[in-house]
């Protein structure tokens, strides 16, 4: 049976929404991609080795972690609220990573900077999720997903221009004041979903609500799994692009413009595949959607580090990319769609930031220390097995949730 094509058309205030989110998603990938691109001369400046540089990938994301006390609470203080505060936040950061003056204060500045980006992300995943039709809530999270996606082929590109101004690598970061901009004129016309002034409406004079909560919720388990699911997938994602400029000067002999070069080309080329990663959840379901976006993961990471010759390469790169981009719409979209709107966020908090970035933070450490025994080719082209795991568990564990509205998901969820 084909896939019904008719779909419910977005209003005025969704189109305008949508193209907000869209923008404040573009600097998560914009900031992401910008570590991984100055790592070597991050490195160089400021004298530290390749294993002290992964130790510093390694504190900087110790803040995606934090920002777990930002996520939740926007299922107390409203998802308009926190959103506003991410934004303004990540500007001021980025402000201070570009002026650092040393190793130290550039770290502290970058995990503030991921404190309130990964926030960000996550309250823009629950607006999506929140405001938009079931039967286009697939579409509307993958693009907004791509946006970040978008925000690393700028920073890729730029990357090379503006090492080369005045101020090298900080104007880089002295790029991510934009935001602040965006928030200036955007905020006044964000509303509060609809569908938390709902809960809000009802909840009125109720005490805060407990850290633990969710522990002793009936969606506890629900909780566990995704949480998994997330920390074996980072072991691969975190990793899978973080770490390819390191491997393709090391151990390919390739120029550092050759590099930039694979880098851009694979991030354009796997543009078009990533932005249609939304619309197959939509069309086809979640599960059809992951098994096919991570087995191209698994397959794209073993590629991108062991292939030999800039072509291949950059062909494998290709996929790589669109893998660690298009598994967060897959994930973004289950987090959501499987838990109440009063512990949405604090879901999403627990599973993300808190327990599934287990992966995401000491995954990058421990690649570092390997590379230094068998080197980043076999070291990273491991770590792909943990997708495949991933999905196993996706396959085994949660349901179908395609055109389904929120309330019916969250409550088949409960168990």
């Amino acid at each position: 049976m084909l896939p019904n094509l008719d779909r419910t058309p977005l209003s005025p205030y969704q189109r305008r929404l949508f193209l907000f989110l869209s923008v404040a998603t573009f600097f998560e990938g914009y900031d992401f991609m910008a570590l991984t691109q100055l790592l070597p001369e991050l490195r160089a400046e400021m004298g530290l080795s390749p294993t002290q540089g992964s130790l510093l990938v390694t504190t900087i994301n110790v803040g995606t972690v934090i920002a777990y006390l930002l996520v939740r609470k926007a299922d107390r203080w409203g998802r308009r609220k926190v959103m506003t505060l991410t934004i303004v936040g990540y500007t001021t950061c980025s402000l201070l990573s570009g002026l650092a003056p040393s190793v130290y204060l550039f770290a502290v500045a970058q995990l503030g900077a991921r404190v309130f980006l990964i926030g960000e992300w996550a309250v823009a995943m629950i607006y999506a999720a929140e405001e938009y039709p079931a039967d286009r809530r697939g579409m509307v999270i993958g693009v907004i997903q791509a946006c970040s996606s978008l925000g690393t082929i700028v920073c890729a590109g730029v990357v090379p221009l503006l090492i080369k101004s005045p101020f090298g690598w900080r104007s880089v970061y002295f790029v991510g004041t934009v935001p602040l901009i965006v928030i200036a004129v955007a905020r006044r016309n964000l509303r509060e979903t609809a569908r938390f002034e709902r809960l809000a409406a009802e909840s009125t004079g109720a005490a805060a609500p407990s850290l633990w909560r969710i522990l002793r919720s009936p969606y506890r388990r629900r909780m566990l799994e995704l949480a998994l699911i997330w920390a074996f997938t980072y072991v691969c994602t975190q990793n899978a692009i973080t770490f390819w400029k390191e491997f393709a000067l090391a151990e390919r002999g390739m120029s550092a413009a050759d590099v930039g070069r694979s880098i851009t080309i694979a991030a354009v080329a796997s543009m078009p595949l990533v932005f249609a990663a939304g619309k197959l959840l939509d069309l086809f379901g979640r599960r059809i959607g992951a098994g096919i976006v991570f087995t191209l993961t698994a397959v794209g990471v073993v590629g991108a580090y062991s292939l030999h010759g800039q072509l291949a390469l950059t062909v494998a790169l290709v996929f790589a990319i669109f893998g660690v981009s298009s598994v967060l719409p897959v994930l973004n979209a289950y987090t959501t769609e499987l838990f109440p709107t009063d512990l949405r966020s604090d879901a999403f908090a627990w599973s993300n930031n808190l327990l599934g970035r287990i992966g995401y933070v000491l995954s990058p450490l421990a690649v570092g220390l390997a590379a230094a025994e068998v080197g980043w080719g076999p070291a990273v082209a491991a770590t792909a097995i943990f997708p495949m795991i991933a999905l196993i568990l996706i396959l085994a564990l949660l349901p179908e949730t395609r055109g389904r509205e929120l309330e019916d998901t969250s409550a088949a969820s409960a168990l």
